[in-house]
């Protein structure tokens, strides 16, 4: 390996940064969205209706503040805004508007930290080609070069070629190291966002339900 990256001269410092930067950031969001995985957010939602529905708004904030992970996040931005304008409007759209609007806003904040780094990979997978392809470039110059000046030389043209065919592998398959994982990752958080409008619907459903009952 180290011989490889030694023939593929200067080009290849910037291949390798990239290389552990996408590492990284796999690694990293591979531990969060593992750790998402594990959280049973429907539990969640039920127990959170249960204490609503038993009018303990202080105890339902706590448990989304005590469970990880952006849906119960976003749960939590909804509940204070319950909790907070509840006393002041007694019309389920006046109320629910506001708990929307709530929860639609730190939706943004959610998805934010879920989507975290996804901008280095998508560089990367950009980056990394273009690099290699330079590298290409730069292989095919010093082969020509070579071969200006001592005449065809089947070492100088070697040399070159070497040096192209190993910076252009190498940008590949980084590409591959940031973009595979990447499409991936958006496809996690598609559901995770998916997930936080369920909930987030479920629960002005419930609060709408739950006034008009009152009310009644």
């Amino acid at each position: 390996m180290l011989e490889y990256i030694i023939q593929g001269r200067v080009m290849m410092i910037p291949l390798m940064i990239c290389s552990v930067l996408a590492i990284g950031v796999v690694f990293d969001r591979a531990w969060a969205f593992w750790k998402h995985s594990r959280l049973d957010t429907r539990s969640l939602r039920a127990r959170l209706m249960e204490l609503l529905q038993q009018g303990n708004v202080q105890e339902a904030g706590l448990l989304c503040a005590n469970t990880p992970g952006p849906v119960s996040a976003v749960l939590l931005a909804g509940v204070k805004s319950y909790g907070k304008h509840k006393p002041l409007s007694r019309r389920p759209e006046s109320l629910t508007a506001v708990m929307k609007e709530a929860m639609r806003d730190y939706t943004a904040h959610a998805m934010s930290a879920v989507e975290k780094r996804f901008p280095v990979l998508q560089t990367v997978g950009n980056a990394a080609p273009l690099l290699g392809m330079t590298g290409t470039v730069v292989g095919m110059i010093t082969a020509f070069a070579g071969m200006a000046e001592s005449g065809v030389s089947n070492e100088a043209v070697s040399a070159g070629i070497s040096e192209a065919l190993i910076t252009t592998a190498a940008g590949l398959i980084i590409a591959l190291i940031a973009v595979v994982p990447l499409n991936y990752f958006t496809a996690v958080a598609d559901k995770i966002e998916l997930e936080i409008e369920e909930s987030s619907a479920e629960l002005l459903e419930f609060v709408a339900t739950r006034i008009e009952t009152e009310a009644a």
